[in-house]
């Protein structure tokens, strides 16, 4: 199995009140064209499918949307917001100070196959930490969400960037050496058997990943690691 597709569920309920949905899933389609979009359902959600890259560039437009949508009600609420500044001027230089770090914490996020994330985090986890920001994930099935959030400072802002752009480079490698194989479990004592075997065998390819899950084992590595695997536990 290549990790080159995926089908990943948007929720553009959000929207509802704001825009019609059906014009926002028409311009989401000429935004993406590389994408294959399913039926709006009437809860709002909609199946997309298509490379991480495109999914991903679909998702920043979305929250381009939303932010702009974000600011709209900032301004009808500009009159209230002038209050409480005024009320703000006169707390303490430190309380201040740490408003301003507060209103500098940016958060980044940016979706990866949930097996490609496991493997970073088993073989690559210097790309999910930095100094200055915090990295956590998200597990929604097949999909993994990645949010990196910046410490308040001009130097968390730029790690943040950096810390990014790491994931992101090592996602895009991984997507195109790594494959996946299922061992599926016929009844539990070969549930045992094969696990026990597995991880004998683990020794000897120490950059395969195993994710043991209830009825079956998943194996995830490189196209050679993971043929030579899967053929010794068949033999």
């Amino acid at each position: 199995q290549a990790f080159l597709r995926v089908t990943s569920t948007l929720n553009v309920a959000v929207f509802r009140g704001h825009l019609v949905l059906e014009d926002l899933v028409e311009e989401m389609k000429q935004q993406s064209p590389a994408l294959s979009f399913g039926p709006l359902q009437s809860d709002g959600q909609i199946a997309v499918q298509g490379s991480f890259p495109a999914l991903q560039v679909l998702r920043d437009f979305l929250l381009l949307k939303a932010k702009s949508l974000s600011e709209e009600d900032k301004r009808e609420r500009k009159s209230h917001q002038r209050v409480r500044r005024k009320l703000q001027e006169h707390r303490g230089a430190a309380e201040m100070r740490n408003s301003t770090r507060d209103a500098q914490r940016e958060k980044r996020v940016l979706v990866l196959d949930t097996d490609i994330y496991h493997y970073m985090k088993c073989f690559y986890l210097k790309a999910l930490q930095g100094n200055d920001v915090v990295i956590s994930g998200v597990t929604d099935g097949d999909i993994t969400t990645v949010c990196i959030e910046s410490a308040g400072s001009k130097a968390g802002a730029i790690q943040g960037i950096k810390a990014k752009k790491m994931i992101e480079n090592y996602s895009v490698e991984l997507q195109k050496i790594l494959r996946k194989e299922r061992i599926c479990f016929k009844e539990p004592r070969g549930k045992q058997r094969h696990r026990q075997l597995c991880e004998k065998l683990k020794a000897r390819y120490p950059k395969v990943l195993l994710i043991p899950y209830d009825t079956h084992l998943d194996i995830v590595g490189t196209s050679a690691d993971v043929f030579g695997f899967t053929e010794e536990v068949k033999r």
